[in-house]
């Protein structure tokens, strides 16, 4: 994925027309910088170094030689001035190995190269190092010693409705939770990823027979974090437990760089390998967008003795920096496999008898980490959402449209746009349709429960239907009518989008507010402030001069909505392919809606991305499916 940074200093997709993305001038400096390091000029180490210096900002950990060759990459991407005939992968690697600037795995080098010819900048294959050797260590430590006959009491109790011969999967990861050091629990929307999180936490606090347990709860974004804390909250009263058990599950949330304890103007946090944090549970939501460098600054500040568990959607959308930790852990087609012991324990425990043949269950004890749960409890199965994204998901292009196509699906809806003018018509009707009520509103609880209903989705910040220039004709169809006045940095019914988190107004990346007059008194309104929903009818009110960044939000991009449920949204394709793309950024976009999707675009530009797919060259899973380590070496 690559990205660009916004005047904001946000990074938002990039709008790329070829298939290929040419080197830049930092990939161009970083190979002058390592072939005037060594003394002497070598054509295959300038190549080398450019090449991982551009993958990495395209999202990669490392650079696969061998893909690269195989793609014909290797001149098409190389200035023709550099020179040089194309080398074989064998020669590309003699003449790599040759170089005092390229090391192997433990040597201290800028490139690294492992022994399936993948070649790293040295501190991202660190960090994937820091990160493999944690999660293999927690995967394959022999399950925790539990209290069966209290878990299975805590499992009747907080799963009542559990059916004989039937898997409750929430309930299979609420018991892999409590026997394992780490569980990675991945769903869809809907899927009740943080119920089942809430009830995990009653269960080990149970086992715990009262004993407070230091637990932080965690998300990549402000945003995300604001919302696993209302979600906790809103679960918690409900939940058939011991109002003792009920005082100890905390609610308050926070960023990963908040809970590290993040320095300004420094690299390093306050917690880090020398200082650890003081917990023993880490709960870490919306892991999706967890990036690898994020990750490894998390597992190198745990405890031995700390407990982690991962949320999150591995089909969404991952970070736009380095590494998708979720995607390269959680494999669709791997998620049913658990090792015999587990399945054996498991039975007469969760959703009644978990059947081998179900399972196919396998020796590789590391399975057990990860649960994925299937039953979504916001879309019914026969819905045209849940249908579509089911198909986006296995790459189906041709599934996909005919169910855009069947008029019985009325909450997935599809608009051929042929034509520029076609397009630039129906956006004005649709901006009118869904923007002039909220705008005519009197108050602003009943402006926004209408904004909040719809959003515009583009896939793209850049470009004639991204983001910058939907937004801008939003302004001039709605200004033209008279509903908004634009003359003003600031102007009432102004929806905003915070793109920088800001800890002493608690608001946070992600968040959208609306601009609206606050009501001095009955007879005149008073000045314009930044009103954000709190919930329950509240908001928080800010200046407008005090918001941190923040950008005009009659549409935001797929990325920006990660996160975020609307009743309807509107996604917009651009008119031309891009590598931005993909089947997940179509799948992220459409799941947001709680009601209705619709997509503007052409079939073909649509088919094109749902038949691609987001690859990211990383080692981290041939790191985790290695043999067990030995007991001895856990204990080292």
């Amino acid at each position: 994925m690559t990205a660009l940074m916004t005047n904001d200093g946000s990074f938002e997709p990039e709008e790329v027309e070829e298939d290929l993305l040419p080197l830049v001038h930092l990939d161009h400096q970083f190979a002058d910088f390592l072939t005037k390091l060594v003394g002497t000029h070598s054509n295959a180490l300038w190549r080398a170094a450019a090449l991982t210096s551009q993958a990495t900002r395209r999202g990669n950990i490392c650079l696969d030689l061998g893909l690269v060759i195989c793609k014909g990459m290797l001149e098409v991407e190389v200035e023709p001035a550099r020179g040089g005939t194309c080398l074989s992968l064998a020669d590309w690697i003699l003449a790599l190995k040759a170089s005092p600037a390229v090391g192997v795995p433990g040597q201290y080098c800028p490139l690294i190269l492992d022994p399936a010819n993948r070649l790293y900048l040295y501190r991202y294959w660190r960090y994937e190092k820091l990160v493999a050797d944690f999660l293999r260590s927690r995967m394959f430590r022999p399950p925790k010693v539990v209290n069966h006959q209290l878990l299975k009491e805590g499992l009747d109790r907080l799963f009542p409705g559990m059916v004989q011969n039937k898997i409750d999967w929430q309930s299979l990861a609420v018991y892999a939770a409590i026997r394992r050091s780490l569980v990675v629990i991945t769903g869809g929307p809907g899927t009740g990823k943080t119920a089942t999180v809430v009830k995990i936490l009653v269960l080990l606090l149970e086992q715990q027979e009262g004993q407070p347990l230091r637990v932080a709860l965690t998300a990549p974004t402000g945003k995300a974090a604001a919302r696993l804390q209302k979600s906790i909250s809103s679960v918690k009263d409900s939940l058939d437990c011991a109002d003792s058990i009920r005082k100890l599950i905390p609610e308050e949330a926070m960023t990963i760089h908040r809970l590290l304890g993040a320095l300004p103007n420094a690299t390093r946090y306050r917690f880090n390998e020398e200082r650890l944090l003081p917990h023993d549970l880490v709960v870490v939501d919306e892991a999706s967008m967890l990036d690898l460098p994020l990750m490894a600054k998390l597992v190198q500040a745990l405890p031995d003795s700390c407990q982690l568990i991962l949320l999150g959607d591995a089909d969404q959308l991952s970070s736009v920096e380095p590494g998708s930790i979720l995607g390269h852990l959680c494999d669709p087609q791997e998620l049913r496999h658990f090792s015999q012991e587990f399945v054996e324990q498991a039975k007469g425990l969760v959703g009644g008898s978990v059947g081998i043949s179900i399972t196919e269950a396998t020796e590789m004890a590391g399975a057990d980490s990860f649960v994925r749960l299937r039953q979504s409890y916001r879309f019914e199965a026969r819905s045209g959402i849940a249908k579509f994204s089911k198909e986006v998901n296995r790459g189906d292009s041709q599934a996909a449209l005919k169910i855009l196509a069947d008029e019985n699906l009325p909450d997935i809806i599809w608009e051929e746009m042929v034509s520029s003018k076609q397009w630039e018509a129906m956006l004005a009707t649709r901006i009118l349709e869904e923007f002039a009520k909220y705008l005519k509103a009197d108050s602003v609880s009943e402006a926004w429960a209408v904004f909040d209903q719809f959003q515009i989705l583009c896939a793209q910040w850049r470009g004639s239907r991204g983001v910058v220039a939907v937004n801008q004709r939003v302004e001039q169809v709605l200004s033209c009518a008279g509903l908004i006045r634009t003359g003003a940095r600031w102007y009432k019914g102004q929806p905003i989008l915070v793109t920088q988190n800001d800890y002493r107004l608690r608001v946070f990346n992600g968040d959208i507010g609306l601009i609206f007059p606050e009501k001095e008194n009955q007879e005149s309104s008073g000045k314009l402030r930044a009103f954000f929903p709190l919930g329950n009818g509240a908001f928080k009110r800010v200046l407008p001069s005090r918001l941190p960044a923040h950008q005009t939000a009659y549409a935001i991009t797929v990325h920006r909505s990660q996160g975020s449920e609307f009743d309807k949204i509107l996604l917009l394709l651009p008119r031309s392919s891009s590598l931005v793309l993909t089947r997940e950024l179509i799948y992220t976009a459409i799941t947001r809606a709680r009601k209705e999707g619709e997509i503007w675009g052409t079939r073909d530009i649509l088919g094109q991305a749902i038949e691609r797919r987001i690859t990211q060259n990383s080692g981290l899973k041939d790191a985790l499916i290695a043999p067990p380590l030995k007991v001895e070496d856990l204990q080292a």
